[in-house]
């Protein structure tokens, strides 16, 4: 039966979406984006509740969050940044639009690595394409290109994505059980492979990219100076003990991508 009241509550959602993630799609164009990760496989409702409010007091841009419906639920009832759902599932990312995800993931891929699962170009492909079936077009889409491809796969892929109508691209870097390099040296190494496929595509390619895997508030700069639009940053923030600290790193995160903006203002 036709409910009049129930047709106005979802045009109003829409529209609420569509606020949140043209909000986003600004902090892209101004090349200042900063998506705090909870993690594609942490299901740990306290855990995330720390991310999302550390995310939302900083000053984020977004925050990334896996497909539970509960873990959905929650973020979305704390929360008016936008809201994206990872997962290498169609059918999970659909149903969490549904649920009030403003955009939706398909990758976020470190977690399944360490499950020993890899993923080929014509895989991820084929999983955006029905991903783009169930969504529609009118839903945020941003796709991660696996890291461990040949540069030359993920210039093709990432053309492919492009011509197919997906929004943004998210890189990638190397998944290692080695125990990194002391100190800075560390966290450059565990950034230099994503950062150099960000350098890579952006030459090859108009869409905007989001560089993820090992950023954070020493790496972030090179990040953008590489050419990327917006950063995604999980480990540096979700993996603190406390709410001090993770609001404490994602601010700092927010200022870097803040310099940056205003030093593409300058440069224009």
């Amino acid at each position: 039966m036709y409910n009049r009241l129930d047709v106005i509550s979802q045009s109003t959602q829409k529209e609420k979406n569509m606020s949140r993630i043209e909000s986003f799609k600004r902090a892209l164009a101004e090349k200042r984006a900063v998506k705090i990760i909870a993690g594609i496989d942490n299901f740990d409702v306290e855990s995330v509740k720390k991310v999302v409010k550390s995310a939302s007091n900083s000053g984020a841009s977004a925050i990334d969050i896996c497909a539970n419906p509960d873990i959905i639920a929650m973020a979305r009832s704390m929360t008016e940044l936008p809201l994206f759902v990872s997962s290498v599932e169609p059918q999970e990312l659909a149903h969490a639009v549904a649920l009030g995800a403003d955009a939706v993931e398909l990758g976020n891929f470190d977690a399944l690595y360490k499950k020993g699962q890899t993923f080929t170009a014509s895989q991820v492909l084929s999983l955006a394409r029905r991903t783009r079936e169930l969504v529609g077009d009118d839903v945020f889409f941003c796709v991660t290109i696996p890291g461990e491809l040949e540069i030359s796969e993920q210039i093709d892929l990432a053309r492919d994505l492009e011509n197919l109508g997906v929004d943004l691209i998210q890189t990638e870097g190397h998944f290692s059980n080695e125990a990194p390099s002391n100190g800075v040296r560390g966290l450059v190494e565990r950034a230099e492979l994503t950062i150099s496929n960000t350098i890579e595509l952006s030459r090859n390619i108009e869409l905007p990219i989001m560089t993820a895997t090992g950023i954070n508030p020493t790496t972030a700069a090179l990040a953008f100076a590489a050419g990327a639009s917006a950063i995604g940053c999980g480990s540096c923030v979700n993996k603190l003990d406390s709410e001090i600290s993770m609001l404490a790193v994602s601010r700092s995160l927010v200022e870097i991508a803040e310099r940056n903006a205003q030093y593409v203002v300058e440069l224009v």
